[in-house]
């Protein structure tokens, strides 16, 4: 058996390797600026094997965050806080060499035999995403690293925005820092659009327009012109003043900020733009992925990925046409119960086009239907133990999309918490237009977006401080959004959606993500165009016709990410039936919960694993 010594000296030799020198205590993402040498156990050779992997697992996650200062602040770590992530492509040789190395490193070092049910798990999902990231390498030239959803025009300012906290003059200087810095980081990311177009990668022509818009957008105002401050001008000043400090050093920042932002973000936006207008004249109207070298094979390959599963996009497709028709069903019952009399494609435009179902486009409507939002997430809260053994501590807070964003963001996301409390879950809900967020959804989006969903999910993982920091920080899509979907399902249960068209609003959220089986597959399987897309939503779902076509863009440009939420549900569900119909009256819906969340997030291949394994001991 391989002992303590072996494996931690083995991880310092890997350390020099890389060129990393982190911290290896479980408290690093607490506090990473602790010594080294201090967290080697001086009586190492008494930790068991499980310890030891554990550590060398934290270990080598902190390796990885060290080399990525954006999701350093993320998790409230400043020790690179005045700098942006290398997006040349020798940042991610290093990155790729760095997986080889830690593959190579515990395959070496640990003894899967000698580690205990929770590290054996630790080992296969640490050694299965290193293969993962070291296979997706050859891929790394097929994403659109600038798109309406999301990238790196929108999310540097975010990023400054949200997560960057100012709380001494330090931290001011290093986010005028990273304004200064901001050339640079575009000057990569300009870089690695054109290698991309050398490939033939452009994104389609659709696309441009938001982008262009988007960018134009941080750099309009005070002090880029005579404008209202900018979002980012208005958020330095903003945060600087919250610092008590005196007039003259407050001037220094402020006068620090400006020049940044007019000498160096202005310029690197207006430079991306321009690139962004070059490259519109050589994108296309074709949309999905198959367009691109080895199309197909990159689709399967993103299918695989992001589901966790071995479906086919012909499995996922006709799957996603089976749940349709379902879903289409129990609409019908809802239709019977409202007393509608009528086609269900009648019924679709009633309550798209009902002004009674969409608050007022005004401040006070947006209000308004903030507060709704509230209210659903403050009773579910009252009433989780019924179905809940553990609840997370990060708080909660419900928040409009800036302003800066809105036009291109999606309906609602979810921001996970900071460590430690440092930043609380942050629900975000659009209200660019009120026509594109109908009322009888407000309750299901409340559910998969807060409690129980993401916020839940991902703060009780992140709060299990047993657990490896990279499983606390770990995202499978699938497990993801399927609880997300199972979280619109389960308060069902629990008698909430009294209202038939609150109840209506839940099913049209599940037919929404079985049609994008469907729409996803057609893109980029099927040679689906655009509008064929936006057709085939506007005939089978209820939803805005501004809605559809926002959705169809975003999985164009984010391929095979749609289908995981309906694949992730159907699983849960699936495990959630076998255990009932084996345990019976021994079935406990809370330690079912429990068991999904425990672990955090997990490919769904594992979840089944684990479930499988609690119903054994279960029936003991």
């Amino acid at each position: 058996m391989k002992t303590s010594r072996t494996i931690l000296s083995a991880a310092l030799a890997m350390s020099v390797i890389s060129g990393c020198n982190t911290d290896l205590t479980p408290s690093a993402i607490e506090n990473p600026n602790n010594s080294a040498a201090t967290s080697l156990n001086a009586d190492s050779k008494s930790l068991t094997p499980s310890v030891q992997a554990n550590q060398l697992f934290d270990k080598l996650y902190m390796e990885q965050v060290m080399m990525k200062p954006q999701l350093q602040t993320f998790l409230g770590i400043k020790t690179s806080q005045d700098r942006w992530d290398d997006l040349s492509d020798e940042g991610q040789k290093k990155q790729f060499q760095l997986a080889q190395q830690q593959l190579a490193l515990v395959e070496a070092s640990i003894d899967f035999q000698q580690l205990d049910d929770n590290a054996r798990l630790s080992y296969t999902l640490f050694t299965r995403k290193l293969r993962e990231d070291i296979e997706d390498f050859k891929w790394r030239h097929h994403n659109y690293p600038v798109h309406q959803m999301f990238g790196v025009h929108s999310r540097a300012p975010e990023l400054l925005i949200n997560q960057h906290k100012v709380t001494s003059v330090k931290d001011a200087e290093d986010y005028i820092a990273r304004l200064n810095a901001l050339p640079v980081l575009f000057e990569q990311l300009i870089e690695g659009l054109n290698r991309r177009a050398e490939l033939g990668v452009i994104a389609p022509g659709f696309v441009f327009p938001h982008t262009i818009r988007d960018s134009q957008n941080v750099i309009s105002g005070a002090p880029f012109d005579n404008g209202e401050d900018s979002t980012l001008f208005a958020d330095i000043k903003s945060k600087i003043g919250k610092l008590g400090i005196d007039g003259q050093e407050q001037q220094r920042l402020l006068s620090a900020a400006k020049e940044a932002l007019t000498s160096q973000v202005g310029p690197a936006y207006k430079n991306l733009i321009t690139t962004l207008e070059s490259l519109k004249q050589r994108s296309d109207d074709r949309d999905g992925v198959w367009k691109l070298p080895d199309g197909a094979a990159y689709y399967e390959h993103m299918l695989a990925r992001m589901t966790t599963t071995d479906f086919s996009a012909s499995d996922i497709h006709a799957i996603g046409l089976q749940e349709v028709d379902r879903i289409h069903d129990e609409i019908r019952v809802i239709m019977s119960k409202v007393s509608f009399k009528g086609r269900l494609q009648e019924f679709f435009e009633h309550v798209r086009t009902d002004p009674k179902f969409y608050k007022e486009e005004s401040e006070q409507g947006k209000q308004e239907f903030l507060d709704q939002t509230q209210a659903y997430i403050d009773e579910i809260n009252a009433r989780l133990d019924e179905m809940f053994l553990t609840r997370p501590q990060a708080k909660l807070v419900v928040k409009r999309v800036e302003e800066f964003r809105e036009k291109s963001a999606g309906r609602a996301f979810y921001k996970r918490p900071g460590p430690n409390g440092s930043r609380p879950g942050i629900y975000y809900v659009n209200l660019h237009r009120m026509s594109n967020q109908p009322s009888y959804q407000a309750e299901a989006l409340a559910f998969h977006e807060a409690l129980p969903g993401h916020h839940m999910q991902l703060a009780i993982a992140q709060e299990r401080k047993d657990l490896p920091k990279f499983r606390r920080y770990a995202s499978y899509s699938a497990y993801n959004e399927g609880w997300g979907l199972y979280a619109e399902y389960a308060p069902k249960e629990m008698g909430f959606y009294r209202d038939p068209y609150s109840d209506f609003g839940r099913l049209s959220m599940e037919l929404w993500r079985a049609c994008r089986l469907v729409v996803d597959t057609g893109l980029h399987h099927k040679r689906w165009s655009r509008q064929q897309a936006i057709d085939y939503l506007a005939e089978n779902t209820p939803n805005p016709k501004g809605d559809i076509t926002k959705a169809v863009e975003r999985y164009i440009v984010m391929p095979a990410q749609a289908t995981t939420y309906k694949i992730g549900m159907l699983k849960i569900l699936q495990l959630r039936s076998k255990a009932r119909g084996i345990l019976g009256d021994k079935f406990d819906i809370r330690q079912f919960h429990d068991v999904v969340l425990k672990n955090g997030s997990v490919p769904l291949d594992v979840l089944e694993e684990q479930v499988n394994s609690w119903i054994l001991d279960s029936q003991v």
